[in-house]
């Protein structure tokens, strides 16, 4: 039994291992197949991938081509449409053209039938119809002829009008207060409401000879004075006739003088200043010349005298070449080598120009002012007209010149530089005070050469010249002093009378001493009272008035010294007469000689 069950064991181990070859025979068949299937698959989605792919590139092909077409409709229907557009323009303008052709028409057939007609009412009529339009014509020539005409009388009789209102004129203006409202403010009065020409400044106290303190208004009168409240459009107003003369060929010089910080650079080169101002007339005004046949260039030029020395504001420095002076005495006019010149077509390129020279100017700060001009600045402007019917030509020059601020030595605190500049500032402004006066005392040597400040503005000061000067004042009480020498040396201007301003010819002049001794002297009334044949006293001859007017130009205690000597004599002879009340005005008489000084310290000059 054991051994019939060991091979029926073996005989199912056989048929195990029977069934197990047979069935990885049957297995590796099957997997071949079904790789094979799987060959065959992956080949047919292979294949249908090829073909969806192909087939979505055909579509996506012809849709670009679909998207071309589309855009190639609406160009051309936007070209259709645009051509929709002209044509109905033009089809409109055709109809308007039309009907315009019918009304000429109509007008046409009218004057054939007109001319057709024998009816002599209707001959007559056309001629009187053309009789009258030759009339208009000639009126109309004649109405341009006298346009042209009365606009060369108008000029002479406009200059003719600048000259009785003075060759050289000085208006006062007064700034606001700017800074601390806590300042004092000086005690300023303008009594004359009318005319607007006077300012009154109350004087610090001072003890008179019998030790009371008292306190002195000083009066000042000028051309025009304007208040603080007045701004810059006004002020132009009263300078707008000199602009206006030197388009007619006139030279003309406008400067603001005054001490530092009183307002000149704002009154002169602000946006709204007197330069924009001025410029911006100009070619409104030369525009309208058109009409009258008048064509105009312009060409400006921005120079600064500092310390002496001539800078061109409008070149950088490290281009700067040096600048000479060139006077033309035949055509009265001024060159300066070397200086860049601006052909002015435009209001832009003026202010382009004023933004240069702001950059370039000398500034420093100061003990009146942090950012005081150190240096004299002259725009000049050169006017040059023609007219194309009568062939006159004009040429004038407009001088708009901003002065250094200046300061007394003393009370400038001045060191170093800053000494040197206030020193070389006040040398100039002395030097113009002493041309303007030579001029009014008709002298044949003007003193043109002592400055370049003067030797640049030469041909505007004298001669065919009009010439106006600003003075500018603080209303600070702590600029007292200066604002009272300032108003003097104003005065001592508007007293000299220059040349008449023509293009040919000058008049007479009148000496500042001949006006002195005209003028209404107390001391010399009270020594005719007081001193005939008293050899112990001695009047006041024109020889010691002449002694006074010219130790001014020496210097300050020079005129003084003689002034006080006098007064002494009078209150030492008139308190023995017991007059004190006429010691009192020869007192007053001798401080308005004080009048006669410049606003400079002479004695730093």
């Amino acid at each position: 039994m054991g051994g019939e069950s060991e091979n029926l064991r073996k005989q199912h181990q056989e048929e195990i291992e029977h069934l197990k070859r047979q069935a990885r025979v049957e297995l590796e068949d099957a997997r071949h197949q079904l790789a094979h299937e799987l060959d065959a698959l992956k080949l047919k989605v292979g294949s249908e991938q090829a073909n969806l792919l192909q087939s979505l590139k055909d579509k996506d092909q012809a849709m670009s081509e679909m998207r071309t077409h589309n855009d190639a409709l609406l160009s051309d229907l936007d070209r259709e449409r645009t051509m929709k557009t002209h044509l109905q323009k033009q089809m409109d303008e055709l109809v308007a053209t039309n009907t315009s052709l019918e009304g000429t028409v109509r007008t046409l057939q009218a004057q054939v039938h007109f001319l057709e007609s024998d009816s002599k009412q209707q001959s007559d009529s056309f001629s009187a119809m053309e009789a009258r339009m030759q009339e208009a014509l000639r009126s109309a020539e004649e109405a341009r002829q006298k346009l042209i005409k009365e606009e060369t009388e108008r000029r002479v009789l406009f200059n003719k009008y600048q000259e009785l209102k003075g060759n050289i004129r000085v208006m006062c203006r007064v700034r606001p207060v700017l800074g601390s409202p806590d300042d004092p403010v000086a005690d300023l009065d303008y009594p004359d409401d009318k005319t607007s020409a006077q300012i009154c400044v109350k004087g610090p106290e001072e003890k008179n000879s019998l030790g009371r303190i008292t306190t002195k208004t000083f009066p000042f009168e000028f051309d025009r004075v304007f208040n603080p409240q007045i701004a810059n459009e006004e002020i132009f107003g009263e300078i707008s006739q000199l602009v206006q003369s030197a388009l007619d060929g006139y030279n003309v010089c406008i400067f603001c003088y005054g001490q530092t910080g009183s307002g000149k650079t704002y009154t002169m080169s602000s946006p709204d200043g007197m330069i924009p101002r001025a410029t911006k007339m100009i070619y409104d005004t030369v525009h309208q010349l058109k009409e009258k046949s008048w064509s105009y260039t312009m060409e400006g030029n921005f120079i600064e005298v500092y310390n002496e020395e001539l800078h061109d504001l409008l070149t950088p420095t490290k281009d700067q070449k040096k600048l000479e002076i060139r006077h033309d005495e035949a055509r009265r006019t001024t060159t300066v080598l070397n200086c860049k010149s601006v052909l002015l077509d435009s209001e832009n390129t003026v202010e382009l120009m004023l933004n240069e020279a702001e950059k370039n100017r000398s500034v420093a700060a100061t003990k009146s002012n942090e950012r005081s001009s150190r240096s004299h600045s002259v725009f000049t402007l050169k006017l040059i007209g023609e007219n194309a019917a009568t062939h006159e030509r004009c040429e004038g020059t407009l001088n708009l010149v901003d002065l250094a601020g200046s300061e007394r030595l003393k009370s400038s605190g001045a060191e170093g530089d800053r000494m040197k500049e206030t020193q070389n500032i006040n040398t100039s402004l002395k030097s113009l005070g002493d041309v303007i006066e030579a001029l009014g005392a008709g002298q044949k040597h003007i003193p043109y050469r002592n400055s370049k400040l003067t030797y640049l503005l030469r041909n505007s000061l004298g001669g065919n010249s009009k010439t106006l000067m600003f003075v500018m004042v603080s209303p600070l009480e702590a600029h007292l002093n200066e604002t009272l020498s300032s108003l003097r040396f104003a005065t001592k201007v508007s007293y000299s009378q220059a040349t008449t301003c023509s293009k040919d010819s000058a008049t007479d002049k009148i000496p500042v001493r001949n006006r002195w001794k005209n003028a209404d002297d107390p001391v010399a009334a009270l020594t005719t009272r007081i001193t005939h044949g008293d050899k112990a006293f001695r009047p006041l001859t024109d020889y010691d008035l002449g002694r006074i007017l010219e130790t001014i130009s020496d210097g300050f205690d020079g005129a003084f010294h003689i002034a006080d000597s006098y007064v002494t004599d009078v209150r030492a002879f008139a308190g023995q007469r017991g007059i004190a009340s006429d010691v009192d005005a020869a007192r007053e008489q001798a401080d308005e000689w004080e009048f006669m000084v410049d606003a400079m310290d002479w004695e730093a000059v």
